[in-house]
């Protein structure tokens, strides 16, 4: 299903449903949204929406936190 939409055209109605519940059994399975951006050929914002409106618990920031260093 994802590899079908073309990049800028509009998914509205049971499409973007069914983007929706790929997108987010994919994000549950650990892929990264901006992988998942990277394989639909949509961007970053796009995918964080639609995930956003699916209900999906979208995890916190991963890498290097600022303050303390590591000793």
């Amino acid at each position: 299903m994802v590899a079908e939409l073309k990049k800028g055209s509009r998914v509205t109605g049971t499409e973007r449903d069914r983007l929706a519940t790929d997108l987010r059994r994919k994000y549950d399975a650990g892929v990264s949204i901006r992988a998942l951006a990277a394989t639909t050929g949509r961007s970053y914002g796009f995918v964080h929406r639609i995930l956003s409106e699916s209900g999906a618990n979208l995890r916190s920031r991963g890498g290097a936190t600022r303050g303390r260093k590591a000793s």
